[in-house]
């Protein structure tokens, strides 16, 4: 029990736990928002989705479950400057974490070739199917399985982080024990070198199809100007992606690595820390790029945030003067003339120039 208290002690100082939980709430604010956002667009536009837009789906659910099932504890955890929640609970937060972790990473990969065959190989991306979309998709959950589980069977273990307010992969039993290491090992290299590896090889297929293309296309003057918002649509997807996979997952890997071969006494907590902060920003990553840089997706946002915020002005207008609201919201309707107060006749319906439609 007093081995337990200690691992789940806090080994950084107060102000930067604080520090942390602040950022985290930031994040999960940031998250919640922006992947939800992500999910009712998508659900807004269900009957236009593309079947590669499937993926960007399953990564707004799989970064929201990682911020429902790890931003809460780790940021009440950061303020209590210890691990709250126990043994068991620890292994459940650290199982989640790597199941949505691997799950987002796995999806961004499988992204990536998707869209590398389409941009470069259209009469073989043209065939993407729906179904396809979906068996990838299954892939990449089992995939995410296989790993979460792999350490509730002993091959590697979940434990406290080492500074002592999270839970990840048990650190110092893959510096000390082999079979815990070559699990180590094996999710560097399947779950970020070979992800790596097949992100930065199709953006970079798609940026060298896309720039023969653009000399192609400056013959045809009519279609230069289409064909390059398209391309720049396209290219900046494609940094976005591939800077974004490497800010985030670049510094936990490389200290995993650390752990796995170095001397995990030399290695400060603070070392742990930081990189944790990095992989759980991949949250907030994917919407921004996605809600800001796509334009199907930028115009039905913006355009139900102003139906929304026009809903909200009007709601407050007709509580401080009901008299002025309409009964139906979705047009103003003058009526010309009352022939009788009676309202037998009805002479004249003039529909008001200012319509209103608050829903599409």
């Amino acid at each position: 029990m007093l081995d337990e208290d200690i691992a789940f002690h806090s080994n950084i100082p107060v102000p930067l736990d604080i520090t942390v939980a602040v950022v985290y709430s930031v994040f999960g604010i940031c998250s919640l928002f922006g992947n939800s956002t992500l999910l009712y667009i998508s659900y807004k536009k269900k009957h236009l989705l593309k079947p590669a837009e499937y993926f960007i789906i399953n990564l707004a659910v799989s970064d929201l479950g990682l911020t429902l099932s790890l931003y809460p504890m780790a940021i009440t955890s950061s303020f209590y400057h210890r691990w709250l929640y126990g043994k068991t609970v620890c292994s459940i937060y650290a199982f989640c974490g790597m199941l949505f972790g691997i799950c987002s990473l796995t999806t961004l990969t499988l992204l990536s070739m998707v869209c590398f065959v389409k941009v470069c190989y259209p009469l073989y991306g043209n065939r993407f199917k729906s179904v396809h979309g979906h068996l990838l998709i299954a892939c990449a959950w089992v995939n995410a399985l296989l790993f979460a589980c792999s350490p509730l069977v002993h091959w590697g273990e979940y434990g406290p982080e080492p500074y002592g307010t999270a839970c990840c992969i048990d650190w110092r039993l893959s510096n000390e024990h082999t079979t815990a290491r070559s699990y180590t090992v094996a999710l560097f290299i399947f779950c970020y070198i070979l992800p790596c590896c097949v992100i930065v090889a199709s953006y970079t297929g798609i940026l060298v199809t896309v720039h023969a293309s653009r000399k192609t296309m400056e013959q045809h003057a009519s279609r230069q100007t289409h064909m390059s918002s398209i391309q720049t649509i396209i290219v900046k997807l494609s940094v976005a992606a591939c800077v974004s996979f490497f800010v985030a997952w670049s510094p936990y890997a490389v200290v995993s690595m650390w752990a796995a071969f170095g001397y995990v006494e030399n290695i400060p907590p603070v070392a742990f820390a930081v990189p944790a902060m990095f992989a759980k920003s991949s949250t907030i990553y994917n919407p921004i790029i996605y809600l800001m840089l796509r334009p199907n997706f930028r115009r039905v946002m913006w355009r139900d945030l102003g139906v929304l915020c026009h809903t909200c002005l009007r709601g407050c207008q007709c509580t401080k003067d009901p008299e002025k609201c309409c009964s139906k919201p979705e047009i103003r309707i003058r009526l010309g003339t009352i022939q009788t107060k009676q309202h037998k006749t009805l002479h004249l319906l003039m529909v008001s120039e200012e319509v209103i439609k608050l829903t599409r």
